[in-house]
């Protein structure tokens, strides 16, 4: 796939489990007909190159089959599905597949079992990790609601992924008291030995997330998906920026290469990685330290 066999483990990938909801937003209507939302969707897939989602999403086992074909096609080493077709099929595809098919649990911490399925998911089922979204939480992170949660996943040592910032294109979330990565300090100061990962480079709370990352070692930053928030920002950002101050703030070994990849026909989004390789030749990163970032940080945090 690429010039130089470079080992790749995508840690950022959503397992597609219905018609995906875009699909209505990328079809054949009128653009006056479009809401905003539907408007910036299209938008998207237009100016990246990208196909339509299928209208329909087959079985979970189809799915499967098609990310192994993926992980074959592009060389991957494997691939970590943050979401997924539910526990339980998650669980089995991760055994089927090991060293190549990772799985998070990703169930709500406001769920009022919450802490019982997760326990279930990591301890029993051992899924990888765990995956939620600052921005849907009811309480903040210290509540003493959620702080189960946190011990548990601290006693294993297993990655707590946490998605901050915009929620969602064009019409999405953009206001919640739980929006900015610097909201977790309280878990990630409490628990130094739990490894936090924020994707998309803070997804819009850029400066937030490199003052967290500067202030502890257990908090990690993902470059998943096309991170168009950079757009919105008041001042000028590339993605070549982004990995220089990434690379001067948590250095080589606490950025991890994700792709953000969920439906298909699109598949792997093959050119997240490639432009990220560019971005850091741009910037002269070493081979060695971009090879901790494509491969050898997400392969540790997998494996406590």
């Amino acid at each position: 796939m690429f010039t130089k066999p470079w080992r790749v483990l995508d840690f950022h990938v959503h397992f597609a489990v219905r018609s995906h909801q875009s699909t209505a937003r990328a079809s054949g209507a009128r653009t006056e007909d479009l809401t905003y939302g539907q408007r910036q969707y299209r938008w998207m897939l237009e100016s990246w190159d990208f196909p339509v989602p299928e209208s329909e999403v087959p079985e979970p086992s189809v799915v499967l089959e098609r990310w192994m074909a993926e992980v074959t096609q592009y060389q991957l080493e494997g691939v970590v599905f943050v979401t997924g077709a539910g526990s339980d099929f998650m669980a089995e595809a991760q055994g089927k597949h090991p060293g190549r098919i990772f799985a998070f649990s990703h169930i709500s911490p406001d769920d009022p079992d919450a802490v019982a399925k997760i326990s279930h998911d990591i301890e029993d089922l051992k899924l990888s990790g765990f995956k939620m979204f600052g921005p849907r939480l009811d309480r903040p992170f210290d509540d003493k609601a959620y702080w189960p949660i946190w011990e548990l996943l601290a006693s294993h040592r297993v990655p707590l992924l946490i998605h901050f910032g915009v929620l969602g294109g064009g019409g999405g979330i953009v206001f919640h008291p739980r929006m900015s990565p610097l909201t977790v300090d309280p878990v990630a100061r409490a628990f130094p030995e739990l490894p936090i990962v924020v994707p998309h480079f803070g997804a819009g709370y850029w400066g937030d997330l490199l003052q967290l990352g500067w202030a502890h070692e257990n908090v990690y930053v993902d470059t998943s998906g096309s991170n168009q928030w950079i757009r919105w920002m008041p001042y000028p950002l590339t993605l070549e920026s982004l990995v220089q101050k990434a690379y001067e703030t948590f250095g080589p070994e606490r950025i991890i290469f994700g792709s953000d990849s969920s439906y298909f026909p699109r598949g792997f989004a093959v050119r997240y990685v490639e432009d990220l390789i560019r971005a850091a030749r741009y910037n002269n990163i070493p081979d060695q330290d971009l090879q901790h970032i494509l491969y050898d940080n997400a392969w540790r945090l997998l494996h406590p």
